[in-house]
């Protein structure tokens, strides 16, 4: 195949999604890359601690999974490494948006003042899926979740636990990260209508609301955290895009299936959505009339099964069963219990 991956990037230093699990390895084996991952700037990240269904905190250690430890990526680097691994691979890289201009192969796409034409078509737009929604896709939101996130600075230098924090709360839950240039990461996730939007952007706000959460907030305050840079947003919620894959077209990653970043599932469902689409255009091309609707099939069932352990997860908490976040939650529980 003839491959042009179209990226218009951005100027940002500094980008969400860092976790990458153990067993995303295979994954990167698979594509060449997994030596140059582990050789770039990224932190080891040897399991989790969690304060979830209970005061007392719950450690998962990656030391005793098969697939050894995972990684706190920075994501701009990692980003790139994959990107130098396409090009070299024979991809042409093209750094701007592009608009689809009609909806039939072969597809005709314009970027800035070019002309692209291509026999199939790959969305990989993230969580908008703006090309698949074009070529008559919809996307299905299964809840509200967003993400609050920023970043927290100490000159101390005494932290040193590369582990992934995670802290259920009564409106919602909190994770952190020690990133690899040292600053920790602080996110929050509600559901968007229960969120005060104004305060928690303004200025301090997300650290001035962190003492809900008081094991992290004790954290924070054992090593001399400070806030540094501004607070952002970002929908994080489960969704997916019926049908994930169509005529001469497929969507991978957030745009085939977006996942809630309880379940650490983001970046590795990218780079397999990726391999399976990939395995699926060229069963198509060599004349296999069923490799696309068996690809979108499969992508469903991922996303269904997935939708059923995580509304198991959710439902291990149950100190706050009355309050909104988490009620929407117990509900949702009983209602896939009651389907299966």
């Amino acid at each position: 195949m003839r491959v042009l991956l179209a990226d218009a990037g951005d100027d940002r230093d500094f980008r969400i999604g860092e976790g990458l699990p153990p067993s995303a390895r295979s994954l990167l084996t698979r594509l060449g890359v997994l030596p140059r991952v582990l050789g770039g700037d990224h932190r080891v990240s040897p399991g989790t601690l969690a304060w979830w269904g209970s005061e007392h905190a719950h450690a998962n250690d990656f030391l005793f999974q098969l697939q050894g430890h995972g990684l706190q990526l920075n994501r701009i680097r990692f980003d790139a490494t994959l990107r130098e691994a396409a090009r070299e691979a024979g991809a042409a890289l093209l750094s701007a948006r592009v608009r689809l201009e009609n909806t039939d192969s072969p597809f005709r796409l314009t970027a800035g003042t070019e002309t692209i034409e291509a026999e199939w078509l790959i969305d990989a737009t993230g969580r908008s899926a703006g090309l698949a929604r074009a070529l008559g896709a919809e996307r299905t939101r299964h809840d509200g979740l967003v993400a609050f996130y920023g970043l927290i600075r100490s000159d101390a230098g005494t932290d040193r636990d590369g582990r992934t924090m995670v802290e259920a709360t009564e409106g919602g839950w909190w994770y952190s990260v020690l990133l690899p240039a040292g600053e920790r990461l602080l996110v929050f996730l509600t559901d968007a209508d229960l969120a005060d939007r104004t305060a928690l952007l303004e200025g301090q706000g997300l650290w001035r609301a962190l003492p809900a959460a008081p094991n992290l907030h004790a954290l924070c305050t054992r090593h001399g955290y400070l806030p540094t840079g501004r607070v952002l947003g970002a929908d994080a919620g489960s969704a997916a895009l019926t049908p994930a894959a169509g005529a001469h077209w497929l969507a991978v990653g957030d745009s085939a299936a977006a996942f809630d970043p309880l379940s650490s599932k983001g970046i590795s469902n990218a780079l397999y959505s990726g391999i399976k689409g990939a395995e699926a255009i060229l069963a198509a091309s060599a004349g296999d009339g069923g490799a696309m609707a068996r690809y979108a099939d499969h992508v469903a069932d991922i996303h269904r099964v997935y939708r059923d352990h995580l509304a198991q997860f959710y439902g291990m908490e149950r100190r706050w069963s009355d309050a909104p976040f988490w009620r929407r939650r117990q509900r949702t529980r009983m209602n896939q219990g009651d389907c299966i």
